[in-house]
Formats: C-alpha cells, sequence, structure tokens
C-alpha cells in the first residue's frame, strides 16, 4: 500500500508526522507525535502553498499567535500551541488533536434534536463571541472574523466535565479585523456559506458569520441549505445569497416559530436586518432552552461520512489478539482470477472470522487510487421490482481538485448472490470499498469504509425479501436500463449536494 511521502518526517527538530487526516482547499492536515513532550500527539496543518502569497505569509505569524491566545481564552475554540516555517518556506501550525466528529458527518443522516441543537449552538456562540470581542495584541484588539463558518468546520468532542463539547476550526486562516487598519478584498470562503456581502467583496464584520452561522443553523435542523443556486458556480451561488429567499421550514419538523424567526434573521440579505451581536442570539437560544423543547423529525439524508470518522457498527474493529480487523482481512484479499484486470467495478461478500464483509471492489490507475484517499463518499440504493427485480448500488467518490468516481454496480435480487449481499449490507449497515491497482492486481492496496443510513439499510433487507418471493421475472438487462437512466438524471442533483456541503478536510482531526 502506497504511503504518504511525508510519513515519518521531522517537522522543526520536534514533531514527528504520522499519516495524512485531512486534505482541502486550504491545506494538509497530519496527525504528528511531539518528541519534546514525550510523543503527545497534535494535529499539524500545513497552508496550501495556492494561499501563500507575499501577504499571507506576512499576516501567518500574527495569525497564529492571535490564534493561539483566543484559543486560551476560549474553551470552544481548538487551540494552535505552535507554528512555524517548514524547509521549504511552507507555513505551518501545530494544535491539540481532537478524536472527535465534524458536525458536517453528525447531521448528513439526519437534522438535530431541538435539545442537541440548542447545546451546540450555544457554544459555537461563544467561541464566535470571543473571536468578535477581540483579543489584546501588540496594543491594538485585534477582533476576529471567522469568514468561513460551516459545519466542517465545528468538530463535536466528549469531554468528561461536561459530556458533548463543540469546538470551531480553522481561525488560523481567519480574517483579522485590526484596529485603524484596512481590510484586503480578496475572497476567502465556502460559497454555500458565505453571507451576500462577502460574495461581493465588500467590507466583513461580524454580521457575515452571523448570517453564514444562519445557514448551518438551518441545516443542522433539516439536513438541507435555505439557498440553492442553479449551478455551482460563483455567479450561480452569487445569484442565490443575494436574491433567492431562504425555504420556509417544513411544518412536520415541529420547530419552534421562535426558533424560525431567529434563523430567518440571521439569513436576512441586509446585515442591517440580523442580529447585531452573537450575544443577541445567544439571548434568544437561552429563552428557548426555558421553553418545552419539540423534537424535529427526523429525515434521511444519503450523504456518505468523510474517511476516518465513520464507526463500523457492532464494534467489529474491535477485535480480540490474534484476530485480524476487517481492514486487515480485506487488505490480504487479491484481485479474483476470473475477473478481467481492467478498470471495472464489482461486488462481493468476504466470510472472515468476523462474519461476512460486504465488499466493493475497483481496480483503477495507482495514481487515481492516491488521489481518492481522502475523498468524500456517498452512497444510495434504487431498487425495481418490475420488469425485474433489481437494485442500484450507487457509490460516488467526490473531491473538488479530481471530480466525482461514479462507481455503480447492480444487484439481481432474484439471484441467491444479489439477495445475499443485500441482507450483508443491511446487517452491517457499512461496506467496505477495495481498491486495486492496474499494474499490481495481486494484492489490496488501500481499503475505505462506507457506512448506510440506517432507513436504507432497513430498506434493503426488505428489498431482498420482495426480490426472493417476488413473481415478476425477466428482463433483468431492461431494469438495468431504467435504473441506469434513474441514475443520469439524479447524477447533477448528487453533484450539485456535494459542492455545497464539501468539507476542507475529513477525518478524525482538529484543524
Amino acid at each position: 500500500m502506497n504511503r504518504d511521502p511525508s510519513y515519518g518526517r521531522l517537522l522543526a527538530n520536534r514533531y514527528q508526522l504520522a499519516e495524512l487526516v485531512g486534505e482541502g482547499a486550504m491545506g494538509r492536515v497530519y496527525r504528528a507525535k511531539d518528541t519534546v513532550l514525550g510523543g503527545v500527539v497534535v494535529a499539524i496543518k500545513f497552508l496550501s502553498q495556492a494561499l501563500l502569497n507575499q501577504n499571507m505569509r506576512d499576516r501567518f505569524e500574527k495569525e497564529a499567535t492571535i490564534s493561539a491566545l483566543l484559543g486560551e481564552k476560549s474553551n470552544h475554540v481548538v487551540r494552535v500551541k505552535d507554528y512555524g516555517v517548514d524547509e521549504n518556506n511552507i507555513p505551518f501550525y501545530v494544535m491539540e488533536y481532537l478524536s472527535g466528529e465534524s458536525l458536517s458527518d453528525i447531521i448528513r443522516y439526519q437534522p438535530l434534536s431541538l435539545s442537541r441543537f440548542l447545546i451546540l449552538t450555544r457554544h459555537i456562540c461563544l467561541g464566535l463571541e470571543s473571536a468578535h470581542q477581540g483579543i489584546p495584541f501588540s496594543g491594538e484588539l485585534c477582533r476576529i472574523i471567522h469568514r468561513d463558518i460551516k459545519p466542517s468546520n465545528i468538530i463535536v468532542i466528549q469531554d468528561p466535565t461536561v459530556g458533548e463539547l463543540a469546538k470551531i476550526l480553522d481561525f488560523g486562516i481567519a480574517k483579522l479585523i485590526l484596529a485603524n487598519a484596512s481590510q484586503t478584498q480578496s475572497f476567502m470562503g465556502t460559497l454555500a456559506y458565505c453571507s451576500p456581502e462577502q460574495m461581493k467583496g465588500q467590507q466583513l464584520d461580524n454580521r457575515s458569520d452571523i448570517y453564514s452561522l444562519g445557514i448551518m443553523m438551518y441545516e443542522m435542523l433539516t439536513t438541507d441549505m435555505p439557498v440553492m443556486p442553479q449551478n455551482s458556480s460563483f455567479g450561480g451561488w452569487y445569484q442565490a445569497h443575494n436574491e433567492f429567499q431562504p425555504e420556509p421550514f417544513k411544518s412536520h419538523l415541529g420547530l419552534p416559530n421562535a426558533l424560525q424567526n431567529l434563523v430567518m434573521a440571521c439569513l436576512a440579505k441586509a446585515k442591517e436586518d440580523r442580529p447585531q451581536s452573537i450575544r443577541n442570539i445567544l439571548q434568544e437560544l437561552e429563552e428557548l432552552n426555558q421553553t418545552p423543547k419539540v423534537p424535529a423529525t427526523t429525515q434521511s439524508s444519503q450523504v456518505e461520512n468523510p474517511p476516518s470518522t465513520q464507526k463500523v457498527n457492532s464494534g467489529q474493529e474491535q477485535t480480540v489478539k490474534g484476530t485480524p480487523s476487517l481492514t486487515e482481512i480485506c487488505l490480504q484479499h487479491a484481485w479474483p482470477k476470473d475477473k478481467p484486470v481492467k478498470k471495472i467495478v464489482f461486488a462481493q461478500v468476504l466470510q472472515s472470522p468476523l462474519g461476512e464483509i460486504p465488499v466493493l471492489s475497483v481496480m483503477l490507475d495507482k495514481t487515481d487510487i492516491v488521489n481518492r484517499m481522502s475523498s468524500i463518499r456517498y452512497n444510495q440504493f434504487l431498487f425495481l421490482n418490475y420488469p425485474h427485480p433489481m437494485l442500484l448500488w450507487i457509490t460516488l467518490l467526490y473531491t473538488k481538485k479530481h471530480g466525482p468516481r461514479w462507481l455503480p454496480c447492480y444487484l439481481d435480487l432474484k439471484s441467491h448472490k444479489g439477495q445475499q449481499l443485500s441482507r450483508a449490507l443491511a446487517s452491517l449497515g457499512s461496506y467496505r470499498i477495495l481498491f486495486f491497482a492496474l499494474d499490481h492486481p495481486e494484492r489490496c492496496q488501500h481499503v475505505s469504509t462506507s457506512n448506510i443510513d440506517p432507513q436504507n439499510a432497513n430498506m434493503l433487507e426488505k428489498w431482498a425479501g420482495i426480490g426472493k418471493s417476488s413473481k415478476t421475472s425477466g428482463y433483468p438487462q431492461a431494469s438495468k436500463e431504467i435504473l441506469k437512466g434513474e441514475l443520469e438524471q439524479l447524477k447533477p442533483k448528487i453533484l450539485l449536494k456535494l459542492e455545497a456541503v464539501e468539507t476542507n478536510f475529513s477525518g478524525d482531526f482538529s484543524g
């Protein structure tokens, strides 16, 4: 299996890099050991070379220092411990390593309950308020505007004292508003969460973060976006944020009117019409917390979890001593001799000491495998009973840089193999994607895990039963063609959703 060339590299004669845990437009994040402090685990973020203009280099030390001070001020901001520039003149900063889930992972399958929403949103607001109030630095008050508030920049951890705790990531690239200093007009942010004034390149203040917070709160409560563009270009999002009105909340969610009004106020096009400070939002949340809570209705979302944050059902990776894990078993698997050595996708069930493992095997160029190791993974299942019981198992690997890699697979649910696979997927609630390189088919090169929405898992069990008992049989190719047409119609919608919610980083990381 290919290993990142930075693995084991000693940075600043102190930090030993381990695996790459996240990569995105803003840079790369590595898990590392602090050799000076006895191997304490930290996260190290290298800024993308694409961001390294002279202005960014000049600001970096000040930003890292102020970020460190902000982390000391608020428990709801990830702490920056150190910073520097490596031998290639690439700036980096060192953060506390947090093992948790990003908010984007948590809300992919269903919205938050009202009680959980109120707790996590309060934490996020407290972190933002600390930044907006400012940090004294060199005799000046530095007010910090995050500029990129979104679910993937919020990590939720389990704290032994307070329980669930939300922290904000990436203040290290935030725009600093210095007293008596002029702002640059450079664009920084994620299009789906940008305020109207940010899209216009205007000067920003705390109310821009409040707009982004409003979009995130809407998504936390519904799993949907309040505005969607006609296309995912800059122009499409510019129009959406400046002209499109937010979609009203669905009545079946049962959300308090006061909460709906608060979210819609945050989404006002004119910043003067929004809450003027985070303190105003905190006061509204406190009042909501005193009223009886109505739980939000669960909705299904089929966007797949990013790598490394996913959990295997029933603790099956926590094996007894001497028994290999599911991933280790998969890595020992070879490309079947009855399959051609070419770019194809097929499904099978592997038998193991841990039970049946449903897997999707794919053969790609070695470079493409490396590019897909940190992809967003999405899955969806389409079933057709007539003219022949057929299941289309859709897997998508997506990165903004490398685009989509579709991995469709058809399961004949009249066959024993198709029913076995469908039931194995339902039982485990996840599956493994096995990557094989064209020039090295003798051994699996990489394994990814893809979780299945529990509602979809239930349907897979039902569909297997329908397929077995169905009296309609014949013309399986006709069913495939119908499902193929359905997929082609779905593709643009799926891609638009992924582009809207694409995370800067995936995995279990802290910045």
